[in-house]
């Protein structure tokens, strides 16, 4: 659907108050960057600032559709991205903070505003006197003498306006109005029931003898999230947004291991904060979304703007990747049920049937009988401050030529949050990388990045990007441990940040990662190779206490190791992946009652042949964010088509000699800093040199066999 953000016809309200001077949305932030001032906004800003914000726009959009003039590039198209710059502010900070730091009353405001911005963004794409000069400039574009951005940007115009509904008859845009408002409103509602439900869900200890296993850290962790709940003297397990919760991994205590596991996998399934109707609402919704668009199905509509294209391609990846996985998964749970089987007969106890909530307890123990160790030998050696300076920083001066330098001059709405400027080789500013990295309990579940203000050229504008985490906040005074795992979502998320920082595209329309979802996630998965470079690791994996470096056998194994466990790993992704796919190829006629919203999740799996008991899907359809609230609709095959970009681009990089900034270099000037002003695969190719194959992803992830064609 069209974004908020680019403009709206005038007519889809009655105008707004003005807003009042003293409303810090009311002029750019004077701030450096334009940072959001978050020192003098109050919830109470935002309602009237979204408000004035659609009325603006609505005037400088009637401005355009209206002119008498004849549509040229300038008076339409830049005129339309110059419009709604009050409204974007207020957008920007409102959903990053309801996202990172939540409240009462901005859910409340949410809630208010979801309907009015859903008719608000149809209103621009569904007004004919507007698409009729996107039209015309869209015919003649030939003849216009475009150079390729302004020639990208008129395409993303057209096709938007096109897919969402301008050529629809005048019934089928005020159904398609309807539609989109509650549609809206729905997956707003299952984003606030996904918080309510990981608060409500949290697991209650009363006796600290049951975390048998936990290092002192993250018990220390449990004990402050009690505390912040007002539960002195018992212990919390905070629940993330996935099915197999982190401390699985350690905890001793089978039964509480089973407590958790069934506590995670019961969000959103009853009480005050069901999603069961909510899905099949909201599936059935997007089905008759895609029917009056002319597609058969929402899947249909949502690729066929993605890389993908259709939803055959993305089915015969997953079915081809899912073969490999799953034999790689089922060998996997031989070798933990035979350790299962041994324990128990040194024992003399009854051995049991491996289950999801014991996979992670038992595959460490593997894991380090074959490579000798585990993560409390290792986590001492990844100490948050040093993998970010040391190892994220580090790596992005190596190959990039960028520095960072901590800012604690400007405001923030966490104490913990933390800012850093970004500087190119020689001095010049690229813009902000903010810092969230800790859990809490008004802060959405996983990580991700996300801007306060975006590169734009044609209003000389940098970028202040945001990447957030969910790391256990420790008690006062004791260190920030990461396991290899968090190291390697850091730079992840890191890669994002990168895209966005080294944007240089003059329309915000094409700029960083306004990219699709089957292409965002390229920088990002690429990213994450730094994370297992043995030149990087060596630099930030010190131990916190005395400095020494990890002994390279130690690291060697903590390399070799991240091999193990890629069947499932593999095997839940592919899960949760057609899990989506299957709720989104439904058409209009086979869209499920909320009675067979959880019998369709299991029939989908089955019928893709990836059902296997032992390995849960990543997500369950009641907490699946991404399908339902998170714009990842039809989209979650993403992260593995964007790692298949990924693991070319590493095998590329080793192949003309590894870490340099002549490789960065080119890598920034064809990829990172392009954002779409060329269509992803164009992009691709032109930096590749050929098309992308899947083989490097397959060695990456050790799960060898013949390789999957590509389509």
């Amino acid at each position: 659907m069209l974004a908020v953000g680019c403009a709206i016809a005038a007519n889809a309200q009655p105008p707004a108050a003005a807003l009042s001077p003293d409303n810090p949305f009311f002029q750019p932030s004077t701030l450096p960057y334009q940072f959001p001032p978050f020192d003098k906004i109050k919830d109470a800003d935002f309602r009237p600032a979204f408000e004035a914000g659609m009325a603006e726009q609505r005037k400088e959009v009637d401005a355009i559709a209206r002119d008498f003039a004849p549509a040229t590039f300038a008076n339409t198209i830049v005129a339309l991205e110059r419009s709604g710059r009050l409204l974007a502010r207020v957008l920007k900070t409102f959903y990053n903070l309801n996202a990172s730091n939540t409240n009462d009353e901005m859910q409340k405001v949410q809630v208010e505003m979801a309907p009015k911005l859903a008719a608000h963004q149809d209103a621009i794409a569904l007004d004919p006197a507007l698409f009729a000069r996107i039209d015309a400039l869209y015919r003649q574009r030939d003849g216009l003498g475009l150079d390729a951005e302004p020639a990208q940007l008129l395409e993303r115009y057209y096709q938007q306006f096109v897919r969402a509904g301008a050529r629809l008859s005048e019934s089928d845009k005020a159904a398609l109005k309807q539609l989109n408002v509650t549609a809206s409103s729905l997956t707003t509602h299952f984003e606030q029931n996904l918080l309510k439900n990981a608060k409500n869900g949290a697991v209650v200890i009363d006796n600290v003898a049951d975390l048998e296993g936990l290092p002192a850290e993250q018990v220390g962790a449990a004990a402050e999230a009690a505390k912040a709940r007002g539960l002195s003297g018992k212990w919390v397990i905070s629940l993330q947004n996935t099915t197999i919760q982190p401390a699985l991994e350690q905890m001793k205590s089978r039964a509480l291991r089973e407590r958790v596991y069934r506590a995670s996998v019961a969000r959103g399934v009853g009480g005050d904060a069901d999603n069961i109707a909510l899905i099949a609402q909201i599936v059935s919704l997007r089905a008759k979304q895609a029917a009056l668009l002319g597609y058969p199905n929402y899947a249909a509509y949502s690729l066929e703007d993605e890389a993908a294209r259709t939803p055959g391609a993305v089915n015969q990846m997953l079915a081809e990747l899912g073969r490999a996985a799953l034999i790689k998964a089922r060998s996997e749970a031989a070798e933990i049920q035979n350790l299962i089987d041994d324990q128990a007969k040194a024992a003399q106890s009854k051995p049991f049937k491996l289950q999801p909530w014991d996979w992670a307890f038992y595959a460490q123990q593997v894991r380090k009988a074959r490579y000798d160790f585990d993560d409390a030998q290792v986590k001492p050696y990844f100490e948050l401050n040093h993998v970010l300076k040391d190892g994220v920083f580090f790596a992005a001066q190596e190959l990039y030529g960028v520095t960072f330098k901590e800012r604690t001059d400007l405001p923030r709405y966490r104490p913990e949050l933390r800012v850093f400027e970004a500087f190119d080789e020689g001095g010049s500013s690229l813009g902000l990388l903010v810092r969230d990295d800790f859990a809490r309990d008004n802060k959405n579940g996983g990580a991700w990045m996300d801007s306060f203000v975006d590169q734009a050229g044609l209003f000389d504008q940098k970028p202040v990007i945001i990447n957030n985490l969910n790391l256990a906040k420790p008690a006062e005074g004791q260190p920030v441990l990461l396991t290899f795992d968090e190291v390697t979502t850091m730079f992840h998320e890191f890669g994002h940040g990168l895209h966005g920082l080294f944007s240089h595209v003059k329309y915000p329309m094409l700029a960083g990662t306004n990219v699709p979802p089957d292409f965002v996630e390229y920088p990002s998965q690429f990213n994450e190779m730094w994370a297992r470079e043995p030149e990087i690791v060596a630099r930030f994996a010190k131990n916190y206490q005395t400095g020494e470096p990890m002994p390279k056998a130690l690291l060697d194994k903590v390399i070799a190791a991240q091999l193990y466990g890629e069947g499932y790993a593999t095997t839940e992704y592919l899960e949760a992946a057609t899990i989506d796919q299957s709720w989104h190829q439904i058409p209009v006629s086979r869209a499920p009652s909320a009675a067979g919203v959880i019998a369709f999740e299991e029939s989908a799996l089955r019928k893709a042949g990836m059902s296997y008991a032992p390995v849960p899907p990543r997500y369950h359809s009641p907490y699946f964010a991404h399908a339902f609230s998170g714009g990842y609709a039809a989209a979650y095959y993403a992260y593995i088509w964007s790692e298949v970009l990924a693991r070319d681009t590493g095998r590329w990089f080793h192949t003309h000699g590894g870490i340099s900034r002549a490789n960065g270099d080119y890598f920034r000037a064809k990829v990172l800093s392009r954002g779409r002003t060329m269509e992803p695969g164009v992009l691709f190719e032109q930096f590749y040199g050929q098309a992308p194959s899947v083989e490097p992803l397959l060695e990456y992830r050790g799960l060898g066999g013949t390789p999957p064609s590509r389509r």
